[in-house]
């Protein structure tokens, strides 16, 4: 279960947010390993990795991951998130693309899915060989591109692939699959038996969507509540991993939007990985037994047929 008086730290965090969320940290890198920083679209900023051993002659999948912080905090750089994604390109052999997409302090949503919806079409834009960046066009397999984030990463990811399969073209380009950590989706009436109940413990994860669309949409759009969302069978992917952490307020969430895939009519491959754990647990403890199984379960995924 998760901790009864989780709640009201987790509303300190909302308001304490913009002290987390400046756009300038030192290059702190400590997991080995090769990355340039990008532009695309209008300024985007991302950070591009490739693994420490690349196999020869050989194209690899790319990895297009987007961070965590309700939308309102943190950022592609920042050092937890810097090292991951560089442990994600090393463990699975894998060029991967971190998007620093704008927060809702900014800009609020959509902005962010903009942002994120841009880097895919600079990705796309390379798959002819022919793109500006010589790492993408050299090493990048095109028939093997995932997307993946972590909290609001793996919202984003959700909703660029429900974007995808309702229509909107990559340039050819398909999304192979998906990888949901930790995924931040909420409602207005609480589900499954972990989720918070109460006024005051549903208040910060409230507030953390209602800030992240100025207010200017409800608890169940379906962004934030793709279980109600009568289009989830058409999701734009052709495979997705959610994880989850037993120990997680988000964690019933993630469960059911599996479980949805599932059963709604969704024709792609679902699996489910749950591990002990508090929500985003491969960041605060990245050398844990648990963790390090995650970044190989993530490894096996991106490089599935």
């Amino acid at each position: 279960m998760a901790p009864k008086h989780a709640a009201p730290f987790l509303l300190l965090f909302v308001f304490f947010a913009p002290a987390l969320s400046a756009r300038h940290y030192p290059d702190t890198l400590l997991v080995p390993g090769h990355h340039k920083d990008v532009k695309f679209g209008n300024g985007v900023p991302a950070r591009l990795y490739l693994p420490t051993s690349p196999p020869p002659n050989k194209k690899l999948p790319l990895v297009v991951f987007f961070h965590g912080g309700a939308f309102i905090t943190f950022s592609a750089f920042l050092p937890p998130y810097d090292d991951y994604v560089q442990s994600i390109a090393n463990a699975g052999n894998v060029v991967a693309l971190s998007v620093e997409y704008t927060l809702a302090l900014e800009r609020p949503l959509p902005a962010a899915y903009e942002d994120s919806w841009a880097a895919l079409e600079w990705v796309a834009s390379h798959s002819s060989g022919n793109g500006p960046e010589p790492w993408l066009n050299q090493l990048v397999d095109f028939e093997k591109v995932y997307i993946a984030g972590d909290s609001a990463g793996g919202n984003i990811a959700h909703n660029l692939a429900m974007k995808h399969g309702l229509g909107s073209s990559l340039e050819g380009l398909e999304i192979d699959g998906m990888a949901l950590i930790c995924p931040f989706f909420w409602g207005s009436q609480a589900i499954g038996k972990q989720e918070p109940r109460g006024v005051i413990s549903r208040a910060p994860f409230n507030l953390d969507w209602l800030t992240a669309v100025g207010f200017h949409s409800g608890l169940d759009d379906y962004r934030i509540n793709p279980l109600i969302d009568p289009n989830l069978p058409k999701l734009g992917v052709k495979k997705a991993l959610v994880i989850t952490a037993n120990q997680d307020p988000l964690r019933d969430r993630g469960f059911y939007y599996y479980q949805a895939l599932r059963s709604d009519g969704w024709k792609g491959d679902a699996q489910y990985l749950e591990y002990n754990g508090w929500h985003d647990f491969q960041l605060v403890t990245p050398f844990s037994e648990d963790s390090q199984n995650m970044l190989q379960q993530l490894s096996k995924f991106f490089n599935s047929e």
